[in-house]
């Protein structure tokens, strides 16, 4: 790659033979450095030991949470939140400056459109270092950009009739993969669905998010793949996951169903009410001399 204080920072927790993130980025063309960033909590750490060695980074599961806004008193350490938020750190102490943070679950990473930005679906990247050192470019030019994200599988619902086809620019959002700064320091807040939660509660104050609707990562389906948070999922259902949205962002955020043969309650967002938004200069109204 180009930029060389860059890594890839993923995720791990209770499948340390079931590593598809780092085979899909090796895979994918990305020479880089990559990290495994697990929690002393887990009683599988010595697999990851074993089979990663100094490619593994463990933290204190405890002490982290005793520092970050969970949302709920339950005292639940299963969530991503605890080692989203510690990986800023690592990075520092490891002099990385442009850093991405992903899950352990990516099958494959993917354009969903052709050079001419017409809706081609799907075709697998073979040039990973490319796309990251291009869109670390896109940071380094853009300072007022917290993070980019890929698409996920789940954007394109409807395919080349839904809207992120037919319109492929920016969205103000940011799940799953997250491509980060250490000179841009934000903090994840909500023990479950943390991602939406941050990007709608902190773009409300003016933090941008991106996604890339020309990029998309797959993943295993989470409630049928063991470990990860997939017995978090089966435990308190999606209803519980998405009202962490709402209760950190009860103007903009509501609960409802979505889905049409096999329905269930999700997360709505009303981005009129989320994030400032640029008034057309049509509604300047004039001064009265």
């Amino acid at each position: 790659m180009k930029h060389k204080e860059f890594a890839v920072f993923i995720m791990v927790h209770g499948r340390p033979d079931k590593m598809w993130t780092y085979q899909t980025l090796r895979r994918g063309g990305y020479t880089g450095k990559i990290y495994l960033v697990g929690d002393n909590l887990d009683s599988t750490i010595d697999g990851y030991k074993k089979k990663y060695k100094d490619e593994l980074l463990v933290f204190d599961k405890n002490e982290a949470a005793s520092k970050m806004d969970a949302g709920d008193n339950t005292g639940d350490l299963r969530s991503t939140l605890f080692s989203a938020n510690t990986i800023p750190e690592l990075a520092k102490e490891k002099g990385i400056e442009y850093f991405f943070i992903m899950c352990d679950d990516y099958n494959c990473f993917s354009y969903k459109f052709n050079e001419h930005l017409k809706f081609i679906s799907d075709k697998s990247i073979t040039n990973l270092d490319f796309i990251f050192d291009s869109m670390v470019d896109f940071m380094e030019k853009n300072k007022n950009v917290s993070s980019l994200a890929m698409s996920q599988t789940g954007d394109f619902i409807g395919g080349k009739h839904g809207g992120y086809a037919k319109k492929p620019t920016l969205k103000r959002k940011a799940m799953n993969s997250f491509l980060c700064s250490t000179d841009r320091p934000f903090k994840f807040i909500g023990r479950l669905n943390e991602d939406v939660t941050t990007y709608v509660n902190l773009g409300g104050k003016g933090v941008i998010f991106f996604t890339i609707p020309l990029l998309s990562i797959t993943q295993k389906e989470t409630q049928t793949t063991e470990g990860g948070l997939s017995d978090v999922y089966l435990e308190y259902g999606t209803y519980t996951k998405s009202f962490f949205s709402v209760m950190y962002n009860p103007s903009s955020v509501k609960v409802s169903m979505i889905g049409v043969t096999h329905k269930r309650l999700h997360h709505r967002i009303n981005w009129k009410h989320a994030v400032p938004l640029i008034v057309n200069e049509k509604h300047r109204k004039r001064r009265l001399v």
